[in-house]
């Protein structure tokens, strides 16, 4: 049938604007030879503001805890008879060394050695990297043996290998082999870094070589590196070490006097050398120039503060300064503090910061704080500490409870060691 313009328009039968989404109802009439009723059609008047249902296909459960490890991914790669890309390779050599596994970090080097990948440069020592940061230093030290290649990056992760593992022997020998490359290294742009002659001074120190540590200073000082204040600040320690205070003095003059580990340093040298009041002295210096301080710096002049005769003045000053820059807090400036108040018999001093301390699992601060009761013959507020450890889950020292023992005169406190 066709329906034309000229047919009449049809009366409306219902409307209903009640509803949120309002429709009118519109007949549509057709006609057929027997005349019937005419059809009706709901059509909407208006754009509808919601949009029409859809299939929506659930989406899979996600596992929040994976638990495909290097070992899975290299097993996966073999029964596919698949080469593993550089960059698979370079991604699990990351993982390994993040996790410290050394059980997977040998089977990944075993794995990467049996495939069919030139190993360049740069991935030879993220391996080699990897090895000895997962403390398996003897494959580390055949892997770089074995490069035939090597730059500053592959003697920084095998001297610091040997340091690590007590080797420090080695270490030296090593930088004293490298020292034949090292102009090879220089014609390519590939000085040596911080971290490798860092290490070397730490051997100097344990092997008791001043005069290498000499050598390296004047080599550093030749080439224009002593601005470093990594190495500043470990040649300070370093002259600290072997007593040569004016050679620590003569770095310490040479940097930026705005880095706290420098001015740290030499605190720490001159507690070393039992000159506390010169250690107190370069605090004060640093509170004067607004440098910033950290924990370490407080608990080294804390440590000055207990060993002068001052009734522990010096040190309430410190404590007020903790305060003021929000260290208080902090596990080894409360440790300190509570030390320095128990050498001055300031127990009440003790106690307040011993308490308010939040973590309870530092040995330390009980120690301290049993050891501050100790020397003042308090053997009541001693007992107090020791059952509180004890309730603590924390085992007191059996040194520590025969002092307390000797303090006290009872053997009924043995009954808490066991």
């Amino acid at each position: 049938m066709e329906i034309t313009s000229s047919y009449p328009k049809p009366p409306l039968f219902y409307t209903n604007t009640s509803s949120r989404n309002s429709k009118k109802w519109i007949p549509i009439t057709t006609h057929s030879i027997s005349n019937p009723p005419p059809l009706q059609f709901q059509l909407p008047l208006h754009r509808p503001h919601h949009k029409m249902h859809q299939l929506i296909k659930p989406e899979p459960k996600r596992t929040t805890n994976p638990t495909c490890t290097i070992s899975d991914v290299l097993r996966l790669m073999d029964g596919l008879g698949l080469n593993i890309p550089v960059d698979i390779y370079i991604s699990l050599i990351k993982e390994c060394t993040e996790s410290r596994d050394p059980l997977k970090a040998v089977e990944l080097y075993t794995h990467i050695c049996k495939s069919d990948v030139i190993p360049s440069l740069p991935l030879l020592n993220r391996v080699l990297l990897m090895l000895v940061s997962c403390g398996c230093f003897q494959h580390a030290r055949q892997l770089f043996d074995k490069m035939r290649v090597r730059n500053s990056k592959s003697w920084a992760a095998i001297i610091a290998g040997c340091v690590e593992n007590d080797e420090c022997e080695e270490a030296l020998r090593l930088f004293l082999a490298m020292q034949s490359e090292t102009v090879n290294l220089c014609k390519c742009g590939d000085l040596i870094d911080d971290g490798i002659l860092v290490c070397v001074l730490k051997a100097c120190v344990e092997m008791l070589n001043l005069e290498l540590g000499k050598q390296i200073h004047g080599w550093l000082i030749k080439v224009g590196s002593c601005e470093s204040l990594a190495l500043s600040s470990f040649l300070i320690k370093f002259y600290g070490e072997f007593g040569y205070l004016e050679s620590a003095d003569n770095v310490f003059d040479h940097v930026p006097h705005c880095n706290t580990v420098v001015w740290t340093a030499r605190i720490g040298n001159l507690c070393k050398e039992e000159q506390f009041e010169g250690a107190v002295r370069i605090f004060m210096e640093m509170v004067k120039g607004g440098v910033k301080k950290n924990s370490f710096t407080f608990s080294s002049v804390l440590k000055a503060c207990g060993k002068l005769r001052d009734a522990g003045c010096c040190g309430q000053q410190v404590h007020a300064s903790s305060i003021k820059v929000g260290l208080d807090m902090d596990g080894y400036v409360q440790c300190s503090l509570i030390d320095m108040y128990g050498k001055y018999g300031l127990l009440r001093d003790a106690l307040r910061v011993f308490y308010a301390r939040e973590d309870k699992s530092n040995i330390a601060c009980w120690n301290a704080m049993l050891m501050g009761c100790i020397h003042n013959g308090l053997g009541i507020e001693a007992i107090k500490v020791l059952y509180e450890m004890k309730k603590a889950g924390l085992q007191p020292h059996e040194s520590l409870i025969k002092e307390v023992l000797l303090v006290c005169g009872s053997s009924n406190i043995e009954k808490m060691s066991t």
